[in-house]
């Protein structure tokens, strides 16, 4: 089982990151934050992939999960269920203005790849 998520810190404009189990919220690994309380982030973030599902189902989209984008005026919030673990998502935190949306999305897939859970 590969959980590290470090390589994470290398995208532009990094602030934190953490994977996060979305059946319970807590998360299973983590990388940087500072002031972002990445534990409150994995738990609340776990809602939000709840309720996208819940919205899919109820509409009837036989659909997955690529990424949900959270654009906000400071920073940017991506969560990615991991393709071969849907049960788990990736959460990294961006400062807006240093980020690269598209390297970003590029390289959180990369590391994703290279976890296994």
């Amino acid at each position: 089982m590969s959980t590290n998520i470090a390589a994470t810190a290398d995208i532009a404009g990094f602030i934190g990151a953490c994977l996060v189990d979305s059946e319970s919220g807590l998360m299973l690994a983590s990388e940087g934050g500072g002031k972002l309380d990445m534990e409150a982030a994995a738990a609340l973030n776990t809602q939000v992939v709840k309720a996208k599902l819940q919205a899919m189902e109820l509409l009837g989209m036989a659909d997955q999960i690529e990424d949900i984008l959270i654009t906000m005026g400071k920073q940017l919030h991506m969560i990615r269920p991991l393709e071969k673990a849907p049960g788990v998502f990736l959460y990294v935190a961006l400062d807006k203005k240093a980020a690269n949306l598209g390297m970003a999305r590029m390289q959180v897939k990369r590391i994703e790849s290279g976890l296994s859970i």
